[in-house]
C-alpha cells in the first residue's frame, strides 16, 4: 500500500490586495485554480529566507522573486569569484569581486522591483540563527557544508520553522522538506535523514569534487517549487520524502523518510564545527608539528633537500595544475595501503592537496605506517599558487 499523501495547510495568510499592475504581472498564476488570487496574495505576504546566494540560490531566488514572494532575505557574506560564474547565474562577469548578497539583490530587483530584499551579510552561527529565522515564514538551505546544514536544521527546530533543503554534487542533486512541528505528527528534521555527519573527508565538497554547471538550475528550481507549494498550501510537499535527481541517467526518484525513534530532541544549538569536524582528530593530531607553509616548501626545494613531493588530489585536478617535481598518488590509494610500497624510505615525504584537508588525512595514515618525518603543506596547491607561483591557475 502507498503511503498517505502529506497535505499541509497554507503557511502564510493572504495579503489584503493585489494592485492592478500585480494582477497583470501574475496573471498566469491567477488563472490557475490551485493558486488564484488567494494563493498569489499568500505569496505577496510571504517572508522567505535563503541561506546562500550561490549555485542553488541563483535559480531559487530569481524564481521566488518572479513568482511574487513579497519579502526575501539572503544570508551571504562571500564575494563573487570567477569560478562561481560556471553555475551561479544570479551573478555576472562585472560582479566578480563584489559581495554576493548585493549582486543577488540587484538581480532580484531587476526581475521584480516589488520584492523587499533584506540582506544579512554575516556568517550564520549559534548567536544569530534562531533570532533571524523567527523573522521569516520559511527557510531555504542551499549551503554546501555539513556544519551549516545541522545548524540550519537545529535553529529551524527551535524557531518552529519549516525549511526546504537542497544539495548538489557532480551530477546528482537531492531535495527534501523538513519541519519538526508539522501538523498531524508528520514532523521530520534533517537528523532523521542524517543522524550524524559523515566522517571528515568522506564526502568531498563541490570545491573538491566539482558540480555540473546546469545541475543547480534543476535542483534550485525544485526547491523554489516546494517553497511556493508550502506558502500557498497546494500539492504534496516533499515532507517525509527525499527526492534524488541523477542528471547523467536523467532520473528522478523519491525515498520515503521516517522519524528516527532514537533521535534525541533538539533543544539547544551545539558546536557544529566540532560535531562535523573539518578534519578527523587523527589528522589534526598528525598535523601538529608536521605542517609546513608553501614558502617553506619552496625553500626546501631550493636547498636541494631530499624530499618526495606527493600530490594526493585526483587526476583531473592534477591536469588543471600541479607543483613542480611532484608525483601524483591520490589520497584513496594511500589510505588503502596500496601506494605504500611505492613511497621511498630514504626521502622525507611532503604531501599536498588543494587546501590541506585531504593531505592531513593522508599524513595521519603515513605516520601510523612508519613515515614519522612526513609533513604536509598548509593551504595546499592554492597556497602555493597564491604565495609562491602566481602564474599557476587556481580552481
Amino acid at each position: 500500500m502507498s503511503a498517505t499523501p502529506v497535505v499541509l495547510p497554507p503557511l502564510v495568510e493572504p495579503a489584503a490586495e493585489l494592485s492592478r499592475e500585480e494582477v497583470a504581472r501574475y496573471s498566469r498564476h491567477l488563472i490557475i485554480p490551485n493558486v488564484g488570487m488567494t494563493g498569489q496574495k499568500r505569496l505577496k505576504n510571504a517572508r522567505v529566507l535563503f541561506i546562500g546566494a550561490g549555485g542553488l540560490g541563483s535559480p531559487a531566488l530569481l524564481y521566488l522573486a518572479a513568482a511574487g514572494v513579497g519579502t526575501i532575505g539572503i544570508v551571504e557574506f562571500d564575494e563573487v569569484d570567477m569560478s562561481n560564474l560556471q553555475r551561479q547565474v544570479i551573478h555576472g562577469r562585472s560582479d566578480v569581486g563584489r559581495p554576493k548578497a548585493v549582486s543577488a539583490k540587484e538581480s532580484i530587483l531587476e526581475i521584480n522591483e516589488h520584492v523587499d530584499v533584506r540582506l544579512h551579510e554575516f556568517r550564520l552561527d549559534n548567536s544569530n540563527a534562531v533570532e533571524l529565522f523567527s523573522e521569516y515564514d520559511l527557510i531555504l538551505d542551499g549551503t554546501d557544508n555539513f556544519a551549516t546544514r545541522y545548524l540550519v536544521n537545529d535553529a529551524a527546530v527551535i524557531a518552529g520553522k519549516p525549511y526546504v533543503w537542497g544539495s548538489i554534487y557532480r551530477f546528482e542533486g537531492q531535495v527534501s522538506v523538513f519541519w519538526e512541528d508539522a501538523p498531524d505528527g508528520a514532523g521530520l528534521n534533517y537528523r532523521d535523514l542524517y543522524p550524524e555527519a559523515p566522517p571528515p573527508g568522506m564526502v568531498p565538497s563541490c570545491a573538491e569534487g566539482g558540480v555540473l554547471g546546469v545541475l543547480p538550475a534543476t535542483v534550485g528550481s525544485i526547491m523554489a517549487t516546494e517553497a511556493v507549494k508550502l506558502i500557498t498550501g497546494i500539492g504534496e510537499p516533499l515532507l517525509g520524502r527525499l527526492m534524488i535527481y541523477d542528471a547523467l541517467a536523467m532520473t528522478f526518484r523519491t525515498i520515503r523518510l521516517q522519524r528516527d525513534p532514537t533521535r534525541v530532541p533538539v533543544t539547544a544549538l551545539i558546536d557544529y564545527d566540532a560535531f562535523c569536524g573539518v578534519v578527523s582528530e587523527e589528522a589534526s593530531a598528525a598535523a601538529v608539528g608536521s605542517t609546513i607553509t608553501a614558502p617553506e616548501l619552496e625553500a626546501m626545494i631550493g636547498e636541494g633537500r631530499s624530499i618526495e613531493l606527493v600530490d594526493v588530489r585526483e587526476p583531473v585536478e592534477w591536469d588543471i595544475m600541479h607543483l613542480p617535481g611532484a608525483v601524483l598518488i591520490p589520497k584513496d590509494r594511500i589510505l588503502s595501503g596500496e601506494a605504500l610500497a611505492t613511497l621511498p624510505q630514504n626521502k622525507q615525504i611532503v604531501l599536498y592537496c588543494k587546501t590541506g584537508i585531504r593531505s592531513a588525512e593522508a599524513l595521519a595514515f603515513l605516520k601510523n605506517a612508519g613515515f614519522s618525518d612526513a609533513v604536509h603543506v598548509q593551504g595546499g596547491a592554492i597556497a602555493w599558487a597564491n604565495q609562491v607561483d602566481a602564474s599557476l591557475p587556481v580552481y
